[in-house]
């Protein structure tokens, strides 16, 4: 089934349809998106991070979900499936992609969904009309970055087991700039685009051409990878970098991400969760940017197609305690866009896909 999830869009399986041997399976998924191609002409994908992407569904194997979702980024220019991040745009199908596929009963008004990430192991809750039993993908909620209007799909995210702050500080000095590294469901890196030398207003296009630029976040997210205690990140897609400026219509914050190298339209969901956690944390590099007070729980998180709210609450902590998340929610939408039969181009030669059995 090919929907969309958030601002992303993905191909979404049932486990069992997919061969069991990771290898087998990632080289199948690489045919279907038709990588590598900086096109993705011959498959699904589209030409793009955010439109190469897969969901792996199953009925979960414990009593604290109903589903398992795995998460699958598939490189549009490279013979690469990595499994070592979450995405929560294509988080937002799950729950829906459930219940078309007969995992899970829908009831008569809406549906909650307990679904187990399988690529950190946390837990998401996905609640969603289903008028009569059946999803219904249309109603009012507009997200920023997706024409139109859908039906809300609210997410909410239990407090993570991992510290907000994975290298137990405010701020590092992170190959020689100034940050401060979050994880609240995205392990992610806020950097001040001044700090940068960019005003953090800039369209992705110029960000991307900028090498200078590029170079210095390169060694950015492979110094804070291993700080954060991901390891070698070379070739992974996280942590994410944010790039923080302040706001201007608004909101908390203005921001540009990168997923590592292309720079993000809009902002993801976890990233965004994690961006707004990080907001709440005292002595953060936020301080002095954004402005996340007098919102409540609210978040407003702006980019460059709009704005993202994340409802979120943080116990800051003290001399002895590290800050807490208590509460993270965010109202998404998804919609279905085909569901049938793909034919995968023949076979390639074998692929190097990048595992990392930790992260599940």
């Amino acid at each position: 089934m090919l929907m969309r999830g958030g601002t992303s869009k993905g191909s979404y399986f049932l486990a069992d349809d997919l061969p069991a041997d990771p290898g087998d399976r990632d080289d199948l998924l690489l045919r279907v998106m038709g990588s590598p191609d900086p096109r993705q002409i011959d498959g699904l994908g589209g030409a793009h991070p955010l439109t190469s992407k897969v969901a792996v569904i199953s009925r979960s194997a414990g009593p604290e979900a109903d589903v398992d979702y795995l998460f699958l980024q598939v490189a549009v220019d490279r013979p690469e499936v990595t499994d070592r991040q979450n995405c929560g745009n294509i988080l937002a199908g799950v729950g829906p992609f459930a219940v078309e596929r007969g995992l899970v009963d829908a009831d008569d008004a809406e549906t909650t969904v307990r679904i187990r990430m399988l690529n950190t192991g946390e837990l998401a809750v996905a609640t969603f009309p289903t008028p009569g039993g059946r999803v219904d993908y249309t109603g009012s909620s507009e997200i920023s970055g997706v024409p139109g209007t859908a039906a809300g799909v609210v997410i909410e995210f239990p407090p993570g087991a991992g510290p907000l702050l994975p290298t137990g500080h405010v701020r590092d000095i992170v190959a020689g700039t100034e940050v401060t590294c979050v994880d609240n469901g995205m392990p992610t890196v806020l950097i001040p685009a001044s700090a940068m030398g960019v005003t953090g207003y800039e369209a992705p296009k110029d960000l991307e051409e900028d090498v200078a630029l590029a170079g210095r976040l390169r060694e950015i997210r492979l110094d804070a990878g291993k700080l954060m205690g991901l390891g070698d990140v070379d070739g992974a897609t996280v942590p994410k970098l944010s790039l923080l400026a302040p706001p201007r219509d608004g909101g908390a914050v203005t921001t540009r991400t990168f997923i590592p190298v292309r720079c993000h339209t809009s902002i993801g969901v976890l990233g965004a969760a994690s961006v707004a956690a990080g907001l709440l944390v005292p002595g953060g590099v936020a301080e002095g940017i954004a402005e996340p007070r007098g919102q409540g729980d609210r978040v407003r998180i702006e980019h460059l197609t709009g704005f993202l709210d994340i409802e979120t609450s943080v116990e800051p902590g003290s001399a002895q305690t590290a800050p807490v998340v208590r509460r993270t929610a965010v109202v998404c939408t998804a919609r279905k866009i085909f569901d049938g039969t793909v034919f995968p181009r023949a076979a390639v030669p074998p692929l190097e896909a990048h595992h990392d059995p930790a992260a599940r």
